[in-house]
């Protein structure tokens, strides 16, 4: 009787799920301009040198993207404000990845979360202890991403420090395309690629932990972590990847897809 009680519990929450994100989806479509404002265009070309870079097609691409996102993703501010720019920082971030790999939305995703600051393992940031500037949810907070704000404007202060937080959250969600995220994102590494990079990273993890290489020690923690952390340098600090970890830099050129150097 109770696991019937149970069952029919959760499926009223499932079902409240999907009609709140289907109403909030509504609700930011409807007011999301049907056009890219000139504002906007201006604000990424100031802010996000990946699209400053872009050719003038490619922006025109880029702005159209930026809109699908916005319209297929729920970006819920917690205890803070957000306004468009927060919300063209996000979106910019998710489509840097994946630009080259002519996709515009994550599967996996259908909702961010920005909270003030960092926060803790138990998603807490009033106490000024977290450490935590962005995660992705599992469990019951599957197809969730959280930012703190800080992280998001920090991460376009400077574009060319390899420190971007959303980045690094939105290749967890490549890597997680497969099933796991492991630092293999497989369905975005041709076959023959799979080997090399395994073994790209083990090196790459091994210098690291030794010492012998100067980026981020965070990149260290495992093989997940590694790629997260070399996908900042690649798309922030390219040549500093290129000098330190020249295999794990020509595998990533394949793997995002990109065609020029920078």
């Amino acid at each position: 009787m109770f696991g019937g009680i149970l069952a029919v519990l959760v499926l009223l929450f499932v079902i409240w799920q999907v009609i709140y994100f289907v109403r909030r989806k509504k609700q930011r479509s409807e007011l999301l301009p049907k056009t890219f404002p000139p504002a906007w265009t201006d604000f990424l070309v100031q802010r996000v040198a990946f699209f400053e870079g872009l050719i003038a097609e490619e922006r025109k691409d880029f702005e159209q993207r930026v809109l699908l996102f916005l319209s297929e993703v729920v970006i819920t501010p917690v205890k803070t404000k957000i306004d468009d720019e927060d919300r063209l920082l996000i979106a910019a971030s998710a489509l840097i990845p994946i630009f080259y790999l002519g996709e515009s939305t994550y599967p996996n995703l259908r909702e961010v979360l920005v909270y003030p600051s960092a926060f803790d393992h138990d998603h807490q940031f009033k106490n000024r202890k977290g450490r935590i500037a962005g995660m992705v949810g599992n469990g019951y907070m599957n197809g969730t991403m959280i930012l703190s704000k800080t992280s998001i404007l920090g991460g376009f202060m400077n574009n060319k420090d390899a420190q971007n937080t959303p980045i690094h959250e939105f290749v967890h969600l490549i890597d997680a395309w497969d099933g796991d995220i492991d630092g293999i994102p497989s369905t975005i590494l041709c076959q023959t690629s799979v080997i090399p990079w395994i073994d790209a990273i083990r090196q790459g993890i091994d210098e690291v932990r030794k010492g012998e290489s100067s980026i981020d020690d965070y990149a260290g923690t495992n093989s997940a972590e590694f790629l997260a952390v070399s996908a900042e340098y690649f798309f922030e600090k390219p040549h500093k990847l290129q000098k330190e970890h020249p295999e794990v830099y020509r595998l990533m050129k394949k793997m995002f897809r990109s065609p020029v150097e920078k």
